[in-house]
């Protein structure tokens, strides 16, 4: 009886082990991503100054190094925009720009805008790499698109706006993948009279009047001896078009065509490029020889 009974069990008893054995065994596991992974890799930015690649798409890969590359960051902004000026007057916030942008010592691009419009209340300046300018640009807009399809009657104000993007830089600092940018956010809503500045790292103030780039060396001092808290706005736009004039004389990468831009309680209104009225290069040496 005991015979019969192991012999029938016997069946089972091999295939039990074999079950153990199956599970046990290793499988081999490929070291090549799953095919949806590749939805997230796309190529590398080519670095046209100095070779090689400067930022991989946003998940890290690098495309010259292959699937299985090292990660790269964004070491240098490529196509650059100069100084942006933002001052408070009696009125609102008025911001100038020039439209001019350099492929790293090259005035490559004349008429690149770099002042845009948010919503109604809100206007943005940037200085620094274009394309990153691109990207926020479209973040913004997008917040600003689903405030409109939410149709509650609510939009985001300058300030918080000016704090969205504070938290963005700064985030993209800590990962070491910064947008290269000096943004000014100016707008009024209410009585509220909003100027301020986020940088690449993150760093955040505001201001009655502020200047990034070489405006910050050439045309603070002149803001300081001229600004007034009841400027009216043609004393505002005379005070940003002396400071631009400065710059075109005195930055290689500035231009004489600009941009003014105003926030008031009655909206935003970006004006089109034009053309600073006024140069006088009679003092340069290379006009007239110098003893």
């Amino acid at each position: 009886g005991e015979d019969h009974e192991l012999r029938a069990s016997a069946p089972l008893m091999r295939l039990a082990l074999l079950v153990v054995l199956a599970t046990s065994i290793p499988t081999a596991v490929s070291a090549r991503p799953a095919p949806d992974m590749y939805s997230c890799i796309t190529a590398a930015r080519a670095d046209p100054l100095h070779g090689g690649v400067v930022e991989a798409a946003e998940s890290g890969t690098s495309a010259s190094h292959g699937v299985d590359g090292p990660m790269t960051r964004t070491r240098q902004p490529i196509v650059t925009g100069g100084s942006v000026l933002g001052i408070k007057y009696r009125d609102g916030i008025m911001l100038a720009a020039d439209t001019r942008a350099s492929y790293g010592s090259l005035a490559r691009f004349p008429d690149m805008e770099r002042i845009k419009r948010f919503g109604e209340k809100t206007i943005i300046g940037a200085g620094g790499d274009y394309s990153d300018f691109q990207q926020l640009s479209d973040m913004v807009d997008g917040m600003d698109q689903f405030d409109r399809n939410m149709n509650d009657g609510y939009f985001k104000t300058p300030r918080e706006i000016h704090s969205y993007l504070r938290a963005v830089m700064y985030n993209r600092r800590n990962r070491f993948n910064p947008l290269w940018n000096y943004l000014l956010v100016a707008g009024v809503d209410g009585q509220d009279k909003f100027l301020g500045i986020v940088d690449l790292i993150g760093t955040a103030y505001e201001e009655n009047f502020i200047a990034t780039g070489f405006g910050s060396y050439l045309a603070i001092p002149i803001f300081r001896t001229r600004w007034h808290e009841d400027m009216d706005e043609g004393e505002a736009r005379g005070l940003l078009e002396d400071c631009m004039r400065l710059l075109y004389y005195r930055d290689a990468r500035a231009g004489n065509k600009i941009q003014i831009a105003k926030a008031t309680a009655e909206g935003t209104v970006v004006s089109p490029p034009y053309v600073l009225e006024g140069e006088d290069w009679s003092s340069a040496s290379f006009v007239e020889r110098m003893a």
